[in-house]
């Protein structure tokens, strides 16, 4: 049986309808046309927090009992999960904290500390992160949410793919970037159950999932210098059990065609993205061959771009 199920993601979509937008499918007729395939852009951009991280978290944050939610709740994060937490458990009216690594973006900083989080800093890799977490719930026994190694964040992710299948019934496959997971664990779930196809898209600097399929086993990498920020952690352990052999392909983009995908984006669909969103643009944009002649949907994952 597997770790996720089904039906957690579709109750985890009736929890969370109160804190959270449907976001919108846009399309391009100019990528159409390059590409040779009808593409659809599920914008998470214009989520709440500007990032599906809302989704995540709302569902682990509403899912604590009472007695639990009271205690407060840490997590870690570079920017957009901690926002995220911090939003929920300003909804529940609990305190939390939230570790970031001091290289995250200030416009990460300022958001998470706009929903009245506490910030700690540490220095950047997950071991940092992850160490500075620990000590928070050893010295104030708060409750740690984990970005993407745990159910309920992973269900809450889920619920984007949901959204897109509902409205397109007839989608071949579904695409994504993949950082830490959650959100290839949840859509991963959805789109198998639908007999959809599902794609991850890493940066080369950071692709652990794919070094984990090519090697058949687990693969974590402390630290990488790609620009897509949100992309920087390797896949968890929950995540890459739930994934492994059911995501049909992972694929890597180069480094230098990140930004000039991000900002043809942002030209042409007139969308602020993250460069973590260009991720999957990147690889469409270069490598259109695969999917050609299919329907497909791209969930662009967060807006919360240093302008």
């Amino acid at each position: 049986m597997t770790l996720l199920q089904y039906q957690s993601i579709l109750d985890a979509h009736q929890l969370i309808r109160p804190y959270i937008h449907r976001t919108p499918l846009l399309t391009s007729s100019l990528l159409n046309d390059l590409t040779g395939s009808d593409v659809h852009f599920k914008c998470e951009n214009l989520q709440k927090v500007g990032a599906f991280k809302a989704r995540g978290a709302s569902n682990a944050i509403f899912s604590l009992s009472d007695s639990d939610a009271n205690k407060g709740v840490v997590a870690h994060s570079s920017g957009n999960h901690g926002a995220a937490v911090a939003y929920a458990a300003r909804k529940r009216g609990i305190p939390a904290v939230i570790v970031m690594p001091d290289d995250s973006l200030k416009c990460k900083f300022d958001a998470v500390a706009s929903y009245g989080a506490e910030i700690i800093k540490c220095k950047p890799g997950t071991a940092s992160r992850e160490a500075a977490q620990d000590i928070v719930v050893a010295q104030r026994g708060m409750l740690p949410i984990h970005p993407y190694n745990n159910l309920n964040v992973m269900a809450g992710q889920g619920t984007v793919g949901l959204e897109i299948i509902d409205e397109l019934s007839d989608l071949d496959i579904l695409i994504m970037p993949v950082g830490g997971g959650g959100l290839l664990a949840g859509n991963t779930i959805v789109a198998k159950h639908h007999g959809v196809k599902i794609f991850g898209i890493e940066p080369d600097l950071a692709n652990a999932a794919f070094q984990s399929r090519q090697a058949n086993e687990h693969i974590k990498l402390d630290k990488s210098a790609t620009v897509a920020d949100g992309l920087r952690s390797s896949i968890g352990d929950m995540n890459y059990a739930i994934t492994k052999n059911v995501v049909d392909e992972f694929f890597c983009v180069k480094e230098k065609d990140i930004i000039p995908a991000q900002k043809w984006f942002m030209s042409r669909l007139k969308q602020v993205i993250e460069p973590s969103c260009a991720v999957p643009i990147a690889w469409l944009l270069t490598q259109p061959e695969i999917i050609r002649n299919k329907k497909v949907a791209v969930i662009i994952t967060g807006g919360n771009a240093d302008l």
